[in-house]
């Protein structure tokens, strides 16, 4: 996993404990899961637009947002990116028809 991603885990992980009116990842967890889930719907939305304007510099501003909204989410919930990586993992290889096949089982 990128050292990048350890680095902001940890972080993530040590604003559990902190003020919510000092952090604002602390404020997110305060508020809860539905506050982290609008987050990352209102990210996942503008990385749709800037996708959609062709801007690469935004593309990758906002996907960034997303990535740290999931990882907060990830955090709040226990699980780490090495998790969603290790299923990643599981299926490469595998053809995604399939992958989604066997889910539907």
């Amino acid at each position: 996993m990128s050292d990048t991603f350890k680095k902001l885990e940890q972080v993530l992980q040590h604003r559990k404990q902190e003020d919510p009116s000092s952090s604002y990842v602390a404020s997110l967890y305060n508020k809860g899961l539905d506050t982290i889930l609008k987050k990352i719907g209102e990210e996942a939305t503008e990385t749709v637009i800037a996708a959609k304007s062709g801007d690469k510099k935004q593309i990758i501003y906002e996907m960034a947002d997303l990535w740290f909204h999931s990882l907060v989410l990830l955090a709040q919930q226990d699980l780490s990116a090495d998790d969603v990586l290790k299923e990643l993992e599981r299926r490469f290889g595998l053809s995604g028809l399939d992958e989604k096949a066997n889910r539907t089982k």
